[in-house]
């Protein structure tokens, strides 16, 4: 019962915290610096741990190593947690010992905080005890020490997927595999689209799995890999016999070949094409569980959205802002540009991932009248962009990004951070990003 948590962030700290109520001796090892809530975290429950750097030794003392997703199988630590053969698990299977809720859990490249947010909404309105976790919010681990609930809504990233092997997931929906994450994934889409697929693969008959019907890549998958669970699929191209799909501007939900839920787009809360996607499958996992029709309609039509998805900010002096800050990857992004109705300024940038930007140029040349770098290294967007828009400016900080904007803006127009990168360059993380947009916004 010796466990030795790798990585001090929420992920991280939860589990130790967890393990310690749970009757294991822990110590918690971070490679960096630990934040201050987390040390008085631990040092409140007499949890061992050290910070910049990991100490050998205690990787040969621990009987299971739980590691947070952020670090790789191929970093040296893990490597020596291998070499050693000590079984070694992520914070999401760890946490699933201590917990009887049933799990809806949600992957996908794109969509998934929004889809996750509002499958969470439709439960807590319905009134289950029902709770948010995973890649969202206070870590599972860490709120399983304040209690258990009766469902667990579960935002998964590939990265908690990649230590995913006994985790009891009820229901899993996979919203869309696209690009992103490929410099851990040896730059090989199919070893990233492996990981999203982890989602359903420890599913069983009883279970359902919620996935997009119009996905290339999750249907090659589906033909290569399957599932043993009850395929419910959803579509905005053609018609399904159980599921969700769209027809002349409705959306028809189909659980059970008795019983239709159907509402048509213009009351959803959420408008554009990725998000009636969105909509369907939240639906389907609602009506899984038996959530009422009129339960689930009311539900679709007051959610308020997620933060830095395609937030609206404010007008300032007829030009829209709008904070896609969440949009880390190019699909993300290209769903941002094609829902766009007024000519934008675009402001794009930060750790580029192993980005293939040919899928935006088309959109981009029809909707975007100039480009704001935001990053340290910004040469790959300028050479992908050049000669598509009149003018490409670049800069390092947010204010700055936001004085271009609104320069090269006119009444119409609309700037939209939409940045296809990861946020470490310059950011604490994609919220820091967003939230530094908005404050910037305000400022103007």
């Amino acid at each position: 019962m010796r466990l030795l948590v790798l990585g001090g962030g929420e992920s991280g700290t939860g589990a130790a915290l967890l393990a310690a109520q749970k009757g294991w001796e822990v110590k918690l090892s971070e490679y960096g610096t630990l934040k201050q809530t987390y040390k008085d975290a631990l040092l409140n429950k007499g949890i061992a741990f050290e910070e910049g750097g990991h100490t050998e030794a205690w990787v040969n003392w621990a009987s299971l190593i739980v590691k947070s997703p952020g670090i790789a199988e191929k970093t040296p630590i893990m490597q020596q947690v291998l070499a050693v053969n000590t079984p070694w698990e992520d914070e999401i299977e760890f946490a699933s010992r201590y917990s009887k809720g049933k799990v809806v859990a949600i992957t996908g490249s794109n969509g998934k905080t929004t889809t996750t947010l509002l499958t969470y909404h439709l439960l807590q309105k319905a009134g289950l005890n029902v709770g948010l976790a995973g890649n969202i919010g206070k870590s599972w681990a860490m709120q399983l020490c304040e209690g258990d609930k009766d469902y667990w809504v579960l935002e998964l990233s590939s990265f908690q997927l990649d230590g995913l092997r006994n985790c009891p997931i009820h229901i899993a929906t996979l919203c869309n595999i696209s690009p992103d994450h490929l410099d851990r994934y040896g730059y090989e889409l199919s070893n990233y689209a492996k990981a999203k697929w982890r989602v359903t693969s420890s599913q069983t008959a009883q279970d359902y799995f919620i996935c997009n019907a119009d996905d290339e890549i999750s249907q090659e998958l589906m033909q290569k890999e399957g599932t043993k669970a009850q395929c419910l699929p959803f579509s905005l191209k053609e018609k399904q016999p159980l599921g969700a799909y769209l027809e002349n501007g409705n959306i028809h939900i189909i659980t059970n070949h008795k019983d239709e839920l159907k509402m048509t787009i213009h009351e959803l809360a959420l408008q554009g094409k990725h998000n009636v996607a969105n909509s369907m499958a939240a639906a389907i996992a609602s009506r899984v569980l038996e959530i009422r029709k009129e339960s689930v309609r009311e539900s679709l039509a007051d959610f308020k959205g997620a933060p830095h998805r395609l937030e609206f900010v404010a007008t300032v002096h007829g030009i829209d802002f709008i904070n896609d800050s969440k949009a880390t990857n190019v699909n993300s992004t290209w769903w941002a540009l094609e829902s766009a109705n007024k000519p934008v300024i675009w402001i794009v940038g930060g750790v580029d991932k192993g980005n293939d930007y040919s899928s935006l140029k088309e959109l981009v040349n029809d909707k975007v009248k100039a480009i704001v770098c935001l990053g340290l290294d910004n040469a790959k967007i300028k050479e992908s962009f050049e000669g598509l828009v009149p003018e490409i400016v670049e800069t390092n900080n947010m204010k700055h990004a936001l004085e271009l904007s609104y320069q090269l803006g006119t009444k119409g127009d609309a700037v939209l951070l939409s940045p296809c990168c990861a946020s470490f360059d310059l950011f604490e993380n994609y919220e820091d990003r967003g939230n530094q947009f908005k404050k910037e916004v305000r400022a103007l």
